[in-house]
């Protein structure tokens, strides 16, 4: 019997389909492992490569601009198909790019292998959400996104250390390498465990526009630009920031107190985001801004610079499902083009954030950064506070298909 036919079949007590989730999980997993691991190789891979740290840098940069081209376009050519042949295509699309990486020595094949990398980053990021909603009951549809997204935290706090200590010790060729491996596993998995949903019918689609002015939409995705511009322009920045509170030769030790601490953020959230949305949404964009502003008195000790990032870590764990799971109730039975605008929007907010950020670091300096990010994070605080598309209870959009989903039974019927 297949998986499609009976894709509850292996539904534990806590009413999801664990094992099928936990893929999703691990190709979140590789994604950001995928997007990210150069960062902590760069050296090596540019003197190997023979090009220059700025210039081995851009192997990040193309895999974020093949991400932000891909996603509208890609979900809105695919949405008839069958998803998981899709997603295990996106998965091959990392294990092709990996591959390229670990055995090539040109650095334009790498470049462009890491652009088609990025562009199977970007369909899979509109294709997960959506997929994790359609392996859960209607009423746990946010708890199946966090546990789909939790690949993301755990990348960026033991993933990407780990790879780098492997790159480093063994060579960055063969952190790439075990990259693909882990991809051929995947693909197995996720024919074991993960059901076969239909696509969209044709009947059935919605155009891009009109999903963005349906109700809800507009400020979900204006608090998702505003949170995901500060994250970025934090983040990026924060070494320099942490210099002049005296905690300069500390970012590391920082950056793993954030990652670490934001597991527990995605936990919390998953275990209720489906009752309690605009409490965690009010939450999360509150403790962002008390953890920045923290960091502006780091000077007095370092215990509350670790504070602070632990603060903002669990935050930001939990944020993606949060805003994921607002985002989709307004979007019902779009949900498929939802998720790749939610992608497009993420990656406009991190390039943004990136550029603005340095403009406030020269032109104010970086103890400027947190108070700078109160201008985002306070109409974004004030839209969760009051709007109801972070409302708690569900609501039923036009069709009477339920927000979080199409019902379960539907979808396991196809």
């Amino acid at each position: 019997m297949s998986a499609e036919a009976t894709p509850n079949s292996e539904v534990t007590r806590s009413g999801l389909p664990l094992l099928g989730l936990l893929a999703l999980a691990t190709t979140s997993f590789l994604t950001t492992l995928t997007e990210a691991l150069p960062a902590g190789v760069l050296p090596q891979m540019g003197a190997d490569l023979g090009v220059s740290e700025s210039w081995a840098g851009q192997l990040v940069t193309v895999y974020a601009i093949g991400s932000l081209l891909a996603a509208i376009p890609l979900t809105t050519a695919t949405r008839s198909w069958r998803r998981r042949p899709l997603l295990i295509m996106t998965i091959v699309g990392f294990a092709i790019a990996n591959s390229v990486t670990a055995l090539f020595d040109n650095f334009t094949v790498i470049l462009v292998a890491r652009f088609l990398g990025g562009v199977s980053a970007g369909l899979l990021w509109a294709l997960m959400t959506p997929y994790a909603v359609r392996m859960a009951p209607a009423h746990l549809t946010g708890r199946a996104m966090a546990i789909a997204l939790a690949g993301i935290p755990v990348a960026l706090s033991l993933g990407i250390p780990a790879g780098t200590f492997i790159g480093l010790q063994f060579g960055w060729r063969i952190a790439f390498g075990l990259m693909t491996l882990m991809a051929v596993l995947l693909i197995g998995w996720v024919l074991v465990k993960v059901p076969d949903f239909a696509g969209e019918q044709k009947g059935g689609q919605h155009s891009l526009w009109g999903v963005v002015m349906m109700p809800g939409m507009l400020p979900v995705l204006v608090t998702i630009l505003a949170y995901v511009l500060a994250h970025t322009a934090l983040y990026t920045y924060i070494a320099p920031l942490l210099e002049t509170v005296g905690s300069g030769g500390q970012t590391d030790a920082v950056l793993l107190t954030f990652g670490i601490v934001s597991l527990a953020g995605i936990a919390i959230v998953g275990a209720t985001v489906d009752r309690a949305l605009r409490l965690l949404t009010v939450g999360d964009i509150g403790l962002f801004i008390v953890g920045a502003l923290l960091l502006t008195i780091g000077s007095v000790s370092p215990v509350i610079v670790y504070g602070a990032a632990a603060i903002w870590g669990l935050a930001f764990g939990g944020a993606s499902a949060i805003f994921q799971t607002a985002l989709l109730r307004s979007a019902g039975p779009a949900a498929g083009t939802a998720a790749a605008i939610i992608v497009t929007v993420w990656n406009i907010a991190i390039a943004a954030g990136g550029f603005g950020g340095g403009v406030i670091l020269q032109d104010l300096g970086p103890s400027a950064l947190p108070w700078s990010l109160l201008a985002l994070l306070s109409p974004a605080l004030a839209i969760a506070t009051l709007h109801s598309a972070f409302s708690s209870t569900r609501a039923t959009p036009a069709g009477g298909v339920p927000a979080g989903g199409v019902p379960a039974q539907s979808e396991h019927a196809q």
